[in-house]
Protein backbone atom coordinates (compact mmCIF):
# COMPACT_ATOMS: atom_id res chain seq x y z
CA UNK A 1 0.00 0.00 0.00
CA UNK A 2 1.36 3.45 -0.91
CA UNK A 3 2.09 5.96 1.91
CA UNK A 4 -0.97 8.13 1.20
CA UNK A 5 -3.36 5.20 1.50
CA UNK A 6 -1.61 4.08 4.67
CA UNK A 7 -2.28 7.48 6.26
CA UNK A 8 -5.90 7.39 5.09
CA UNK A 9 -6.45 3.89 6.46
CA UNK A 10 -5.05 4.84 9.87
CA UNK A 11 -7.38 7.84 9.98
CA UNK A 12 -10.38 5.69 9.11
CA UNK A 13 -9.56 3.23 11.88
CA UNK A 14 -9.41 6.05 14.46
CA UNK A 15 -12.81 7.56 13.62
CA UNK A 16 -15.67 7.34 16.17
CA UNK A 17 -18.09 6.00 13.54
CA UNK A 18 -17.60 3.14 11.09
CA UNK A 19 -16.46 4.61 7.76
CA UNK A 20 -15.73 2.87 4.48
CA UNK A 21 -13.71 4.40 1.65
CA UNK A 22 -14.17 3.31 -1.96
CA UNK A 23 -11.16 4.22 -4.11
CA UNK A 24 -11.38 5.37 -7.74
CA UNK A 25 -10.31 1.90 -8.92
CA UNK A 26 -13.06 0.21 -6.89
CA UNK A 27 -10.83 -1.02 -4.04
CA UNK A 28 -12.28 -0.66 -0.56
CA UNK A 29 -10.71 0.47 2.71
CA UNK A 30 -12.16 0.75 6.19
CA UNK A 31 -15.22 -0.78 7.82
CA UNK A 32 -17.09 -3.71 6.30
CA UNK A 33 -20.41 -2.58 7.78
CA UNK A 34 -20.13 1.22 7.58
CA UNK A 35 -22.44 3.95 8.79
CA UNK A 36 -20.71 6.39 6.44
CA UNK A 37 -19.26 5.67 3.00
CA UNK A 38 -16.93 7.91 0.99
CA UNK A 39 -16.82 7.03 -2.71
CA UNK A 40 -13.91 8.81 -4.37
CA UNK A 41 -13.81 9.57 -8.10
CA UNK A 42 -10.61 11.63 -8.05
CA UNK A 43 -7.40 10.81 -6.19
CA UNK A 44 -6.97 14.44 -5.08
CA UNK A 45 -9.80 13.85 -2.62
CA UNK A 46 -7.62 11.21 -0.95
CA UNK A 47 -4.97 13.81 -0.20
CA UNK A 48 -7.59 16.11 1.31
CA UNK A 49 -8.86 13.22 3.42
CA UNK A 50 -5.37 12.41 4.66
CA UNK A 51 -4.76 16.08 5.47
CA UNK A 52 -8.04 16.43 7.36
CA UNK A 53 -9.02 19.44 5.27
CA UNK A 54 -12.74 18.85 5.72
CA UNK A 55 -13.75 22.10 4.05
CA UNK A 56 -11.82 21.16 0.92
CA UNK A 57 -13.39 17.69 1.09
CA UNK A 58 -16.72 19.51 1.13
CA UNK A 59 -15.78 21.23 -2.10
CA UNK A 60 -14.83 17.83 -3.53
CA UNK A 61 -18.32 16.61 -2.63
CA UNK A 62 -20.10 19.59 -4.20
CA UNK A 63 -18.03 19.27 -7.38
CA UNK A 64 -18.63 15.50 -7.66
CA UNK A 65 -15.08 14.33 -6.94
CA UNK A 66 -16.37 12.36 -3.99
CA UNK A 67 -19.78 11.03 -2.94
CA UNK A 68 -20.82 10.85 0.70
CA UNK A 69 -23.38 8.30 1.89
CA UNK A 70 -24.85 8.14 5.38
CA UNK A 71 -26.78 10.20 7.93
CA UNK A 72 -25.49 13.76 8.25
CA UNK A 73 -25.01 13.45 12.01
CA UNK A 74 -22.70 10.47 11.43
CA UNK A 75 -20.91 12.29 8.61
CA UNK A 76 -20.24 15.26 10.90
CA UNK A 77 -19.01 13.02 13.71
CA UNK A 78 -16.46 11.63 11.26
CA UNK A 79 -15.61 15.08 9.90
CA UNK A 80 -14.87 16.57 13.31
CA UNK A 81 -12.58 13.63 14.12
CA UNK A 82 -10.71 14.03 10.82
CA UNK A 83 -9.63 17.57 11.66
CA UNK A 84 -5.94 17.89 12.55
CA UNK A 85 -6.74 20.48 15.24
CA UNK A 86 -9.02 23.37 16.06
CA UNK A 87 -10.27 25.16 12.92
CA UNK A 88 -10.30 28.33 15.02
CA UNK A 89 -6.55 28.16 15.62
CA UNK A 90 -5.95 27.10 12.01
CA UNK A 91 -7.49 30.34 10.73
CA UNK A 92 -5.41 32.65 12.90
CA UNK A 93 -2.93 34.75 10.97
CA UNK A 94 -0.27 37.35 11.65
CA UNK A 95 -0.26 41.09 11.11
CA UNK A 96 0.06 40.75 7.34
CA UNK A 97 -2.95 38.45 7.19
CA UNK A 98 -4.95 40.95 9.24
CA UNK A 99 -3.94 43.80 6.92
CA UNK A 100 -4.96 41.82 3.83
CA UNK A 101 -8.27 40.90 5.46
CA UNK A 102 -8.99 44.54 6.26
CA UNK A 103 -8.27 45.67 2.69
CA UNK A 104 -10.41 42.82 1.31
CA UNK A 105 -13.22 43.65 3.74
CA UNK A 106 -13.36 47.22 2.46
CA UNK A 107 -13.26 46.08 -1.17
CA UNK A 108 -15.91 43.37 -0.82
CA UNK A 109 -18.61 45.47 0.83
CA UNK A 110 -19.67 48.25 -1.49
CA UNK A 111 -23.42 48.83 -1.81
CA UNK A 112 -23.45 47.11 -5.20
CA UNK A 113 -21.38 44.07 -4.14
CA UNK A 114 -23.43 43.55 -1.00
CA UNK A 115 -26.62 43.52 -3.06
CA UNK A 116 -25.20 40.87 -5.42
CA UNK A 117 -23.94 38.77 -2.51
CA UNK A 118 -27.30 38.84 -0.73
CA UNK A 119 -29.12 37.89 -3.93
CA UNK A 120 -26.71 34.96 -4.45
CA UNK A 121 -27.78 33.41 -1.16
CA UNK A 122 -31.32 34.51 -0.35
CA UNK A 123 -32.74 34.48 -3.86
CA UNK A 124 -31.72 30.87 -4.53
CA UNK A 125 -35.34 29.67 -4.29
CA UNK A 126 -38.13 30.57 -1.88
CA UNK A 127 -39.66 27.12 -2.35
CA UNK A 128 -36.36 25.48 -1.41
CA UNK A 129 -36.07 27.43 1.84
CA UNK A 130 -39.71 26.71 2.64
CA UNK A 131 -38.92 22.96 2.66
CA UNK A 132 -36.78 23.13 5.77
CA UNK A 133 -37.51 26.42 7.55
CA UNK A 134 -40.46 26.87 9.92
CA UNK A 135 -43.79 28.18 8.50
CA UNK A 136 -42.74 31.80 9.18
CA UNK A 137 -39.44 31.20 7.35
CA UNK A 138 -37.36 32.59 10.19
CA UNK A 139 -33.81 32.07 8.93
CA UNK A 140 -31.83 32.75 12.11
CA UNK A 141 -31.11 31.15 15.49
CA UNK A 142 -34.23 29.97 17.34
CA UNK A 143 -34.68 30.25 21.11
CA UNK A 144 -35.52 26.95 22.80
CA UNK A 145 -37.11 28.41 25.89
CA UNK A 146 -38.36 24.89 26.70
CA UNK A 147 -36.20 21.85 25.77
CA UNK A 148 -39.01 20.01 23.97
CA UNK A 149 -40.10 22.88 21.75
CA UNK A 150 -40.56 22.26 18.04
CA UNK A 151 -38.59 24.42 15.62
CA UNK A 152 -41.69 26.52 14.89
CA UNK A 153 -42.33 27.07 18.61
CA UNK A 154 -38.69 27.94 19.25
CA UNK A 155 -38.68 30.46 16.42
CA UNK A 156 -41.78 32.17 17.82
CA UNK A 157 -40.09 32.16 21.24
CA UNK A 158 -37.07 33.86 19.64
CA UNK A 159 -39.22 36.54 18.01
CA UNK A 160 -40.89 37.21 21.35
CA UNK A 161 -37.55 37.16 23.17
CA UNK A 162 -36.30 39.96 20.93
CA UNK A 163 -39.49 42.00 21.29
CA UNK A 164 -39.34 41.66 25.09
CA UNK A 165 -35.69 42.68 25.21
CA UNK A 166 -36.56 45.75 23.15
CA UNK A 167 -39.61 46.42 25.36
CA UNK A 168 -41.74 47.15 22.32
CA UNK A 169 -44.87 49.19 23.01
CA UNK A 170 -47.93 50.02 20.83
CA UNK A 171 -47.38 52.93 18.50
CA UNK A 172 -43.58 52.87 18.67
CA UNK A 173 -41.64 53.19 15.42
CA UNK A 174 -39.70 49.94 14.95
CA UNK A 175 -37.00 49.22 12.33
CA UNK A 176 -35.99 45.70 11.30
CA UNK A 177 -32.65 45.80 9.47
CA UNK A 178 -32.42 42.74 7.22
CA UNK A 179 -36.06 41.71 7.57
CA UNK A 180 -35.75 38.37 5.76
CA UNK A 181 -39.14 36.78 5.08
CA UNK A 182 -40.81 39.12 7.57
CA UNK A 183 -41.05 36.93 10.67
CA UNK A 184 -39.93 39.53 13.23
CA UNK A 185 -41.44 42.48 11.37
CA UNK A 186 -44.92 40.94 11.36
CA UNK A 187 -44.65 39.44 14.86
CA UNK A 188 -43.77 42.85 16.30
CA UNK A 189 -46.66 44.50 14.48
CA UNK A 190 -49.27 41.86 15.28
CA UNK A 191 -48.31 41.14 18.91
CA UNK A 192 -46.89 44.47 20.08
CA UNK A 193 -48.77 47.02 17.97
CA UNK A 194 -45.72 48.86 16.63
CA UNK A 195 -45.43 50.86 13.44
CA UNK A 196 -42.89 48.64 11.65
CA UNK A 197 -40.42 49.25 8.82
CA UNK A 198 -38.23 46.52 7.39
CA UNK A 199 -35.44 46.61 4.82
CA UNK A 200 -33.87 43.86 2.73
CA UNK A 201 -31.61 43.50 -0.31
CA UNK A 202 -33.33 40.30 -1.49
CA UNK A 203 -35.92 40.83 -4.21
CA UNK A 204 -37.58 37.50 -3.43
CA UNK A 205 -37.92 38.32 0.25
CA UNK A 206 -39.17 41.83 -0.52
CA UNK A 207 -41.92 40.46 -2.75
CA UNK A 208 -42.88 37.80 -0.18
CA UNK A 209 -43.14 40.22 2.75
CA UNK A 210 -45.02 42.79 0.67
CA UNK A 211 -47.58 40.11 -0.16
CA UNK A 212 -47.94 39.07 3.50
CA UNK A 213 -48.46 42.67 4.60
CA UNK A 214 -51.29 43.04 2.11
CA UNK A 215 -52.86 39.68 3.01
CA UNK A 216 -52.84 40.55 6.71
CA UNK A 217 -54.26 44.03 6.18
CA UNK A 218 -51.28 45.70 7.81
CA UNK A 219 -50.49 48.16 5.05
CA UNK A 220 -51.25 51.15 7.25
CA UNK A 221 -48.47 50.49 9.78
CA UNK A 222 -46.10 47.92 8.26
CA UNK A 223 -43.86 48.37 5.24
CA UNK A 224 -40.79 46.72 3.71
CA UNK A 225 -38.29 48.44 1.45
CA UNK A 226 -35.69 47.09 -0.96
CA UNK A 227 -32.90 49.19 0.48
CA UNK A 228 -29.33 49.09 1.77
CA UNK A 229 -29.00 50.12 5.43
CA UNK A 230 -26.52 52.82 4.44
CA UNK A 231 -29.25 54.60 2.50
CA UNK A 232 -31.83 54.79 5.30
CA UNK A 233 -33.21 58.27 6.02
CA UNK A 234 -31.94 59.62 9.36
CA UNK A 235 -34.33 62.57 9.73
CA UNK A 236 -36.99 60.63 11.70
CA UNK A 237 -35.21 58.35 14.22
CA UNK A 238 -36.84 55.09 15.35
CA UNK A 239 -37.81 54.18 18.90
CA UNK A 240 -36.47 50.63 18.63
CA UNK A 241 -34.21 48.85 16.10
CA UNK A 242 -33.43 45.16 15.55
CA UNK A 243 -30.80 43.72 13.24
CA UNK A 244 -31.05 39.93 13.08
CA UNK A 245 -28.67 37.74 11.08
CA UNK A 246 -27.52 40.69 9.02
CA UNK A 247 -24.30 42.15 10.44
CA UNK A 248 -22.33 39.06 9.32
CA UNK A 249 -22.65 40.54 5.82
CA UNK A 250 -21.41 44.00 6.82
CA UNK A 251 -17.68 43.21 6.96
CA UNK A 252 -15.27 43.80 9.85
CA UNK A 253 -13.85 46.96 8.31
CA UNK A 254 -17.36 48.47 8.13
CA UNK A 255 -18.62 47.53 11.61
CA UNK A 256 -17.89 50.84 13.28
CA UNK A 257 -19.66 52.73 10.49
CA UNK A 258 -22.54 50.25 10.63
CA UNK A 259 -23.14 50.82 14.34
CA UNK A 260 -22.71 54.57 13.93
CA UNK A 261 -25.40 54.54 11.25
CA UNK A 262 -27.77 52.59 13.50
CA UNK A 263 -27.08 55.02 16.35
CA UNK A 264 -28.09 57.92 14.12
CA UNK A 265 -31.29 56.04 13.24
CA UNK A 266 -32.16 55.52 16.93
CA UNK A 267 -33.80 58.18 19.08
CA UNK A 268 -32.02 59.07 22.33
CA UNK A 269 -33.30 56.71 25.04
CA UNK A 270 -34.33 54.05 22.51
CA UNK A 271 -32.96 50.52 22.22
CA UNK A 272 -31.17 48.55 19.53
CA UNK A 273 -30.67 44.77 19.43
CA UNK A 274 -27.97 43.23 17.23
CA UNK A 275 -28.29 39.45 16.75
CA UNK A 276 -25.61 37.66 14.74
CA UNK A 277 -23.01 34.94 14.36
CA UNK A 278 -19.69 35.63 16.04
CA UNK A 279 -16.25 34.03 15.86
CA UNK A 280 -14.83 31.90 18.67
CA UNK A 281 -11.35 33.29 18.07
CA UNK A 282 -10.46 36.94 18.46
CA UNK A 283 -8.23 37.01 15.37
CA UNK A 284 -9.98 34.79 12.82
CA UNK A 285 -12.55 36.08 10.32
CA UNK A 286 -13.43 32.52 9.22
CA UNK A 287 -12.79 28.90 10.15
CA UNK A 288 -9.68 27.05 8.97
CA UNK A 289 -9.20 23.62 7.35
CA UNK A 290 -10.97 24.91 4.26
CA UNK A 291 -14.28 25.46 6.07
CA UNK A 292 -14.30 29.22 5.64
CA UNK A 293 -13.47 28.95 1.94
CA UNK A 294 -16.33 26.48 1.48
CA UNK A 295 -18.90 28.88 2.95
CA UNK A 296 -17.45 31.83 1.02
CA UNK A 297 -17.61 29.96 -2.29
CA UNK A 298 -20.95 28.17 -2.06
CA UNK A 299 -23.09 29.80 0.63
CA UNK A 300 -22.30 33.32 1.88
CA UNK A 301 -19.93 35.23 -0.40
CA UNK A 302 -18.60 38.23 1.47
CA UNK A 303 -19.53 36.91 4.92
CA UNK A 304 -17.04 37.63 7.74
CA UNK A 305 -16.93 36.39 11.32
CA UNK A 306 -16.12 38.76 14.18
CA UNK A 307 -15.39 37.95 17.83
CA UNK A 308 -17.83 39.42 20.35
CA UNK A 309 -15.03 41.54 21.84
CA UNK A 310 -14.48 43.15 18.44
CA UNK A 311 -18.24 43.63 18.03
CA UNK A 312 -18.43 45.44 21.37
CA UNK A 313 -15.42 47.59 20.45
CA UNK A 314 -17.00 48.56 17.13
CA UNK A 315 -20.32 49.20 18.86
CA UNK A 316 -18.64 51.49 21.40
CA UNK A 317 -16.66 53.34 18.73
CA UNK A 318 -19.91 53.71 16.80
CA UNK A 319 -21.42 55.62 19.71
CA UNK A 320 -23.54 52.95 21.44
CA UNK A 321 -23.41 51.61 24.99
CA UNK A 322 -23.99 47.87 25.45
CA UNK A 323 -26.44 47.03 28.26
CA UNK A 324 -27.10 43.31 27.76
CA UNK A 325 -25.11 40.53 26.05
CA UNK A 326 -26.42 36.96 25.61
CA UNK A 327 -24.70 34.00 23.94
CA UNK A 328 -27.18 31.64 22.23
CA UNK A 329 -24.58 29.25 20.77
CA UNK A 330 -26.26 25.91 21.75
CA UNK A 331 -29.61 27.27 20.61
CA UNK A 332 -28.17 27.73 17.13
CA UNK A 333 -26.69 24.22 17.11
CA UNK A 334 -30.15 22.79 17.78
CA UNK A 335 -31.73 25.13 15.22
CA UNK A 336 -29.29 24.04 12.51
CA UNK A 337 -29.82 20.36 13.24
CA UNK A 338 -33.57 20.93 12.95
CA UNK A 339 -33.01 22.56 9.54
CA UNK A 340 -30.63 19.80 8.46
CA UNK A 341 -33.00 17.04 9.52
CA UNK A 342 -35.88 18.74 7.70
CA UNK A 343 -33.85 19.06 4.49
CA UNK A 344 -32.60 15.47 4.68
CA UNK A 345 -36.20 14.27 5.00
CA UNK A 346 -37.16 16.03 1.76
CA UNK A 347 -34.16 15.61 -0.52
CA UNK A 348 -36.13 14.42 -3.59
CA UNK A 349 -38.38 17.50 -3.38
CA UNK A 350 -35.38 19.76 -2.94
CA UNK A 351 -33.72 18.24 -6.01
CA UNK A 352 -36.85 18.84 -8.09
CA UNK A 353 -37.15 22.45 -6.91
CA UNK A 354 -33.54 23.40 -7.59
CA UNK A 355 -33.22 21.29 -10.74
CA UNK A 356 -30.34 20.81 -13.16
CA UNK A 357 -26.62 20.42 -12.57
CA UNK A 358 -26.23 23.74 -10.73
CA UNK A 359 -29.21 22.88 -8.55
CA UNK A 360 -27.62 19.56 -7.63
CA UNK A 361 -24.42 21.37 -6.64
CA UNK A 362 -26.38 23.83 -4.50
CA UNK A 363 -28.23 21.02 -2.76
CA UNK A 364 -24.99 19.22 -1.94
CA UNK A 365 -23.53 22.46 -0.61
CA UNK A 366 -26.51 23.16 1.63
CA UNK A 367 -26.53 19.63 3.03
CA UNK A 368 -22.95 20.09 4.22
CA UNK A 369 -23.46 23.73 5.22
CA UNK A 370 -26.38 23.11 7.58
CA UNK A 371 -24.93 20.00 9.22
CA UNK A 372 -21.41 21.43 9.28
CA UNK A 373 -22.52 24.64 10.96
CA UNK A 374 -24.49 22.62 13.53
CA UNK A 375 -21.25 20.77 14.29
CA UNK A 376 -19.35 24.07 14.49
CA UNK A 377 -21.73 25.55 17.05
CA UNK A 378 -21.69 22.35 19.11
CA UNK A 379 -17.88 22.43 19.27
CA UNK A 380 -17.77 26.16 20.05
CA UNK A 381 -15.91 27.07 16.87
CA UNK A 382 -18.55 29.74 16.22
CA UNK A 383 -21.14 31.42 18.44
CA UNK A 384 -24.26 33.58 18.29
CA UNK A 385 -24.65 36.74 20.35
CA UNK A 386 -27.51 39.11 20.99
CA UNK A 387 -26.29 42.53 22.11
CA UNK A 388 -28.71 45.13 23.40
CA UNK A 389 -27.54 48.72 23.26
CA UNK A 390 -28.56 52.36 23.45
CA UNK A 391 -27.09 55.85 23.22
CA UNK A 392 -24.25 56.61 25.68
CA UNK A 393 -25.01 57.85 29.18
CA UNK A 394 -25.82 61.54 29.55
CA UNK A 395 -25.00 61.98 33.23
CA UNK A 396 -28.59 62.02 34.45
CA UNK A 397 -28.88 60.74 38.05
CA UNK A 398 -32.33 59.12 37.76
CA UNK A 399 -31.66 56.24 35.34
CA UNK A 400 -32.73 53.60 37.89
CA UNK A 401 -36.09 55.36 38.28
CA UNK A 402 -37.17 54.69 34.65
CA UNK A 403 -37.65 58.34 33.64
CA UNK A 404 -39.84 59.20 30.60
CA UNK A 405 -38.12 58.54 27.29
CA UNK A 406 -35.70 55.94 28.68
CA UNK A 407 -36.43 52.44 27.37
CA UNK A 408 -33.90 50.33 29.29
CA UNK A 409 -34.93 49.71 32.93
CA UNK A 410 -31.49 48.56 34.21
CA UNK A 411 -33.12 45.48 35.76
CA UNK A 412 -33.49 42.20 33.90
CA UNK A 413 -36.84 41.18 35.39
CA UNK A 414 -38.59 43.10 32.59
CA UNK A 415 -37.90 40.19 30.24
CA UNK A 416 -39.82 37.70 32.37
CA UNK A 417 -43.02 39.53 33.15
CA UNK A 418 -46.13 39.88 30.99
CA UNK A 419 -48.18 43.03 30.55
CA UNK A 420 -49.95 42.42 33.89
CA UNK A 421 -46.61 42.18 35.71
CA UNK A 422 -46.90 38.46 36.38
CA UNK A 423 -43.87 36.17 36.02
CA UNK A 424 -43.65 33.80 33.08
Amino acid sequence: MNPLLSVVERKLQALPVAVQLVLPDGAVLGARDPRVRFVTHDKTALAHLAEGAVGVLGQDYVEGRIDIEGAMRDVMAAASALLPGSPVDAARGGWLTELVRKVMSVWRHSVERDARQIEFHYDLSDDFYALWLDPRRVYSCAYYREPDMTLAQAQEAKLDHICRKLRLRPGERFLDVGAGWGGLLLWAAEHYGVDATGITLSRNQHAHVTRLIQEKGLGGRVRVELLDYRKLDETAPFDKIASVGMFEHVGRAQLEGYFAKLRRLLRPGGLILNHGITAAGVYNAELGSGMGEFIEKYIFPGGELTHISVVLEAMTNGGLEDVDVENLRPHYARTLWAWSDALEARLPEAARILGGEQGARSLRAYRLYLAGCAMGFEHGWIALHQVLGHHPATGRPDELDNPPGQAYPWRRDYMYRDAAGEGR
